[in-house]
């Protein structure tokens, strides 16, 4: 026999014997109950043949135990129990999967359901999205992988740093140690060490196991300095949470500080112009050719490059460059005013990327309050959805939010304008919206978890997006989703990584210099220009007799107002309050019609000083 022959022998032989090894029993199964579902995880196998687990439930004490199903490799699996009833308790075990062998059962262990409070809604949301970034982390640099059902081994700069925000909160929350957090922050700052950077600014994609760069297209092979700004927002809150003077700590916030330090924001100038670009690559300079001028995600870049120690741009490019291009609009959109962007906003992440740490609280520029134009651009989606222009499925009150998500065609940017809504629904859209209308928010996270959530909800949360028009749901995450997820939320909850952000000392001296400005205007107002007042009315048709009105008020200061049902003569057919004292706010209030024919009518709101409010109605 040859060597050659020998060897192949022997790894046939090997390989066999793997196979028929039977694994051991998995280990450390727990399960915890929540509202619909019931969560189980375990000790991964050592054993490299394993190749998932089966897990078995009883639903009688104990007694008996049916199989439920088979997962993959992940040492975690959900059981949906919502269409069973409440206050339900289940048993499980589970045994590990190697081609035809199985292992003994695990340890027995069991969880109950219950009712969850709102609070508790939001820290079950917060925690899965956390492992997205703790367990699904890459395997050598710690960094975010781009998305779930994509190449493992490609990590997105942007998503890490909203994965490190995460990584603060899940430390704060006692979800991990602190310890274990400092050391995947030391390996994911050691690893961008060394990873391959363009004056200072990293790419959009990384191999996380070599640190190569890895194109995102033909041209960009290079820097990206938007992805680069949104995990430097990240890293910088890290610099601030980890203060304790230990050797680790000490010198995570060394290395962090290098990294900041060595971006070479004014090389993005493009020759000293006077705007930044998006681009540069060694190959390709300049041929990407993307100018950054708002209104997008992307303001957070100009802070940035504004605070600068060691490579700062001068203050004004926010007013030559951001601000320079068509930036304010101020349409009004289901009675809230947008002050700048696209129609109606546009897509739900242009008020998320740059505000994971950035707070826009109590500041404006020359333009406006971003917290108040954020908190509209959520307003307005969740309006938009109750109107339901383009009569897709499902959407109202409680489900609502279009942003840039997977969709039955593919990945797409989705926002209110026609062209640009096919019905699908991501609920980052809604979830990151948290801090700026958290009672439309909660009751979407509601929606999402309680009536769509058997199909909806997974081992890292809520899947990217889902479409009823046709009986779509994604199975995948995607970092720059789930990311914001848990950092706005924390926002609502705690403003702990608004805080951390802005307590670096760079920052308040560039937004000063920018422009910024301290602004006294109530965080919550919902403006409504010319009156002072604005409503919005659904369902739209409505049934001509006995059908139910629902009226939303944007109040913008206190006055009395009468509301109205009259012709197209402006005769009153019915009255549904006169001089009602109104403050200021977001009201909802429904009303019974009453034998009204079929036709075209108009809901008249009046404060009885000139102002006047007139909405069509169609009833059918």
């Amino acid at each position: 026999m040859t060597k050659a022959r020998f060897a192949l022998l022997a790894l046939l032989i090997a390989n066999t014997c793997t196979e028929a090894q039977t694994p051991a029993a998995p280990t450390a199964v727990a399960a915890v109950g929540y509202e619909q579902h019931i969560e189980l995880t375990w000790q991964a196998n050592a054993e490299p043949n394993v190749t998932g687990y089966k897990i078995y439930r009883s639903t009688n004490g104990g007694t008996s135990f049916d199989f439920l199903k088979q997962v993959g490799k992940e040492p975690i699996a959900t059981d949906w129990t919502g269409d069973e009833g409440q206050i339900l308790s289940r048993y499980y075990k589970i045994v590990a999967v190697t081609g035809a062998t199985e292992s003994g059962f695990s340890n027995e262990t069991s969880a109950t359901t219950h009712s969850m409070s709102d609070e508790e809604l939001l820290e079950m949301t917060q925690r899965a999205s956390f492992r997205y970034f703790w367990d699904y982390a890459h395997p050598v640099s710690g960094l975010a992988r781009e998305r779930s059902n994509g190449n493992p081994n490609i990590v997105t700069t942007g998503g890490s740093g909203f994965g490190i925000k995460a990584i603060i909160v899940g430390a704060e929350r006692g979800w991990v140690t602190r310890e274990a957090a400092v050391d995947r922050m030391i390996q994911i700052a050691s690893f961008l060490q060394f990873a391959d950077r363009f004056h200072g600014v990293f790419p959009h994609w990384i191999n996380g196991t070599n640190g190569n760069v890895i194109p995102f297209s033909q041209f960009d092979d290079g820097g990206d300095l938007v992805e680069t700004a949104f995990l430097m927002q990240g890293l910088l809150a890290a610099r601030e949470y980890f203060d304790q003077n230990t050797p680790l700590e000490s010198a995570l916030r060394d290395v962090i500080t290098g990294l900041w330090e060595e971006v070479e924001w004014d090389w993005y100038r493009k020759n000293n112009s006077p705007v930044l670009y998006w681009h540069w690559s060694p190959n390709y300079a300049w041929q990407m050719n993307f100018p950054l001028r708002g209104f997008f995600e992307a303001q957070i870049v100009y802070i940035l490059a504004a605070a600068s120690p060691t490579h700062p741009v001068p203050a004004s490019l926010y007013q030559t460059g951001w601000t320079s291009s068509n930036y304010a609009n101020n349409s009004i959109h289901f009675g809230h005013k947008i002050y700048c962007g696209p129609f109606g906003g546009g897509p739900m992440f242009f008020a998320h990327y740059s505000y994971l740490g950035f707070d826009p609280r109590g500041r404006k520029d020359a333009f406006c309050n971003y917290f108040v134009r954020n908190r509209n651009h959520a307003l307005i989606q969740q309006a938009y959805s109750v109107a339901n222009p383009e009569h897709h499925l499902g959407y109202s009150a409680d489900c609502w939010g279009l942003t840039a998500c997977d969709g039955p065609n593919g990945y797409s940017a989705h926002d209110i304008h026609p062209s640009n809504d096919d019905g699908t629904i991501a609920p980052t859209a809604a979830l990151s919206s948290m801090p700026y209308a958290p009672q439309e928010c909660l009751a979407a996270l509601r929606y999402f978890y309680r009536v769509q959530g058997e199909q909806l909800w997974g081992s890292y949360g809520f899947y990217d997006a889902f479409n009823l028009d046709q009986n779509w749901f994604s199975n995948a995450y995607l970092a720059i989703d789930q990311g914001p997820i848990i950092g706005m939320i924390e926002n609502q909850r705690t403003g702990l990584l608004w805080q951390l952000f802005m307590q670096n000392p760079e920052i308040a001296p560039a937004l000063q210099a920018i422009g910024f400005q301290a602004d006294s205007s109530p965080a919550e107002e919902a403006f409504t220009e010319k009156n002072g007042f604005d409503v919005l009315l659904y369902p739209n048709p409505i049934s001509a007799n006995g059908g139910l009105l629902n009226l939303e008020f944007s109040i913008l200061k206190k006055q009395k107002l009468t509301a109205q049902i009259v012709d197209i003569q402006g005769k009153v057919l019915q009255t549904l309050f006169t001089d009602r004292e109104m403050g200021t706010g977001v009201f909802r209030e429904k009303f019974q019609i009453t034998n009204l024919p079929k036709g075209v009518f108009f809901v008249e709101i009046k404060n009885g000083v000139g102002g006047i409010c007139s909405k069509k109605m169609v009833t059918e």
